[in-house]
């Protein structure tokens, strides 16, 4: 018997209303990072085949906020760094987009960064490391831009119908929490 999602507070969106009512949710924060180049866009990551969780997926970076973490950003800003080797001095902070609840038990806090102006990816340098990371790109914002870009989805997973969005890319698959999040920023910015 498939039950109604948890009640959910209007700063707290989810994947498709459901979470693990039974854990409390994990908090999380992620770098959703300007690339504000001649190519602009949003920085993503693919994730290692060999995770534990979230194996093989896009992803902002980021993670999980540790108790030594004075707060999301300076969680994002670590994990960044941790992740891709982003210098944190590079980011100007532009602040949050409202908290986000998965599925699989986390609450995440999206952090606005602006990397420099006139700056590609690939000026970067950025060093992925291969423990967790096994490719950086950018979503541009051309894509990001377009309401028509992203596609709702649904399957059937665990007994229940869960849709989901998903973003076009031709190297790779952008769906679930990034996506959403992906959507919920290009909403923001297109004032919609």
């Amino acid at each position: 018997m498939v039950e109604n999602p948890p009640a959910m507070g209007a700063a707290l969106a989810s994947d498709d209303g459901w979470t693990m009512a039974d854990q409390p949710l994990v908090p999380a924060a992620v770098l959703v990072s300007f690339v504000q180049g001649a190519q602009r866009g949003i920085l993503l990551t693919k994730r290692t085949a060999h995770l534990k969780k979230h194996a093989g997926q896009v992803s902002f970076p980021g993670g999980r906020i540790d108790p030594e973490d004075l707060s999301p950003e300076a969680a994002a800003l670590r994990e960044a760094q941790e992740e891709v080797g982003l210098d944190p001095s590079l980011v100007e902070l532009a602040g949050r987009l409202g908290d986000y609840a998965t599925g699989t038990g986390y609450r995440i806090t999206p952090i606005l960064g602006l990397l420099p102006e006139g700056v590609d990816l690939a000026d970067l340098r950025l060093t992925p490391s291969p423990d967790e990371v096994e490719s950086v790109f950018a979503l541009p914002m051309s894509v990001l831009l377009d309401p028509d870009a992203p596609q709702k989805r649904r399957a059937y997973y665990r007994g229940r119908w869960r849709e989901f969005w998903v973003w076009p890319h031709p190297d790779h698959y952008v769906w679930g929490a990034t996506a959403a999040i992906l959507h919920h920023l290009a909403e923001r910015l297109r004032g919609t």
